[in-house]
């Protein structure tokens, strides 16, 4: 069922000739460019604190890519503090967390979003095990059965320096793109992420500097 946006956050859907919504088409391009050599069609995005906009970011991303014809979803994979499905003004009943954990299937737990080719799978309830969830096999063969059905897979996760979820997810994408917030983060905590991603041998895309005047 499809169901209304959230009109404060998805400013490519809603505005989509504003600047901002430049922006974020034009950081669509360039995902390609970061790595010439393999085709990105898993991308996780995340931040070194929370509240740097990785959520809004990520949105608006996938909402370009569907406005360019191509099938999207959209994976919350913050169990922890769960938004996305708010974005999309969703309900958050089913989703991976249930999924992974065998409690539901991969039909019932994707939902259709208002806007044409995009698809979110919330993250569920909050469950008593996230980190055990994204470590099992399961998260592994999960995204290698969507990427036959999606042809790009948007995947949000906490804040790297707060749990250690995304710095589990990001070897299982294809790139990582790190989200910072000007005049808040601090260039020690974006390196820190950095030696995350680096140490479980995952591709840094690039970093998103957000609100930016």
């Amino acid at each position: 069922m499809r169901r209304s946006i959230n009109s404060n956050s998805l400013v490519v859907s809603l505005n989509p000739k504003s600047p901002i919504s430049e922006v974020y088409r034009l950081l669509r391009a360039k995902i390609p460019f970061f790595s010439k050599d393999q085709d990105l069609k898993t991308v996780m995005v995340t931040s070194s604190q929370p509240g740097e906009g990785k959520t809004t970011t990520i949105s608006n991303l996938a909402v370009t890519y569907a406005q360019e014809g191509k099938k999207v979803l959209l994976v919350d994979a913050d169990m922890r503090k769960p938004s996305l499905h708010k974005m999309f003004s969703m309900i958050n009943h089913r989703g991976l967390s249930t999924l992974l954990s065998g409690h539901s299937n991969i039909q019932d737990s994707i939902a259709e979003t208002d806007i044409s080719n995009l698809y979110l799978l919330p993250s569920g309830p909050v469950p008593s095990n996230p980190s055990e969830l994204i470590d099992s096999p399961g998260m592994r063969e999960l995204l290698t059965q969507l990427k036959e059905d999606y042809d790009v897979i948007l995947v949000d996760t906490p804040a790297m320096l707060s749990v250690s979820d995304s710095t589990i997810v990001s070897p299982l994408c294809d790139g990582v793109i790190i989200v910072a917030a000007a005049g808040k983060v601090q260039k020690h905590n974006l390196r820190k992420a950095k030696e995350q991603l680096d140490h479980v041998n995952a591709r840094l895309l690039g970093i998103v500097l957000n609100r930016a005047q």
